[in-house]
């Protein structure tokens, strides 16, 4: 064999390999789900103010299911969950915590579950106590969606924890049990007020009320506030100053909040 011919036959073996990696894949691609098969989910949590020092929750995993039932069966965990613990307390004036953001496949979304852990407790008056956790609760809290999530959609979903519901005194035995009440709101289907109260010297606690919703957050040491997650309707909105303060309370009637739009109301001056 000459030398013209022992290259072009080790020519044609590289380009038969090249050939056969590209099919492998091309193949390989074809089997895997396409982003235009997915949408994308995120799960954010915050919370009502509450009357402790702090409140620490143990999350673990968050799960969703793609059909309404009753049964445990079907549950998947989220991809790119951020487990931990974290202060309710914190996570007020319009402050949220992301707790998952992945792509799930386009189709109907019944529920979606959170999973929480052992580590949870409330501080009182600088005192630190376990909260009790009902295995019920430790399983999942199960929270009905019900929606259809349209491929290259993103969906964003808010867990609005109300502190002053979820910590239950034990009664006679003594200590506080952890009972979760959680509202969770669509960001499409909801919008935003915010705003700024005056004087920031003391802290207030700013609520939107109407027939069917209330959403509550404290002012933050600028004096700013957000409220978020509200459903579209008319609303109440109710400044309640620390008690300390000595100043009065502030109501404005008749604010409208409309899907997806930022309502900024004029600065707050108590008296």
């Amino acid at each position: 064999m000459n030398l013209n011919k022992l290259k072009m036959k080790k020519f044609t073996g590289l380009l038969l390999a090249f050939v056969a990696v590209t099919m492998f894949i091309s193949c390989s691609d074809d089997d895997s789900p396409s982003s235009d098969q997915n949408a994308r989910v995120k799960i954010s949590m915050t919370d009502a103010p509450g009357d402790y020092d702090k409140v620490f929750i143990d999350v673990l995993d968050v799960k969703i299911k793609a059909d309404a039932a009753a049964d445990e069966e079907g549950w998947e965990s989220l991809s790119n969950v951020q487990p931990g613990v974290y202060d309710l307390l914190t996570l007020t004036g319009g402050v949220t915590q992301l707790l998952a953001n992945a792509e799930v496949p386009a189709g109907f979304l019944g529920q979606i579950r959170l999973i929480l852990g052992n580590d949870n407790s409330v501080v009182i008056n600088g005192e630190s106590q376990a909260l009790a956790t009902p295995s019920a609760q430790q399983s999942g809290l199960k929270l009905q969606i019900n929606q259809e999530l349209e491929a290259g959609m993103e969906y964003e979903y808010l867990l609005d924890f109300d502190v002053d519901q979820s910590v239950v005194s034990a009664g006679a035995s003594g200590g506080f049990n952890l009972k979760p009440v959680i509202r969770i709101s669509a960001k499409e289907g909801t919008g935003t007020i915010s705003g700024e109260v005056q004087p920031s010297s003391f802290q207030s606690v700013v609520k939107a009320t109407n027939a069917s919703h209330s959403i509550s957050a404290y002012t933050a040491a600028d004096g700013k506030f957000s409220l978020n997650g509200v459903p579209a309707g008319t609303y109440q909105i109710t400044v309640t100053p620390a008690l300390i303060s000595g100043l009065d309370a502030y109501v404005k009637n008749n604010v409208q909040v409309a899907a997806g739009a930022s309502v900024a109301l004029e600065a707050i001056f108590l008296e």
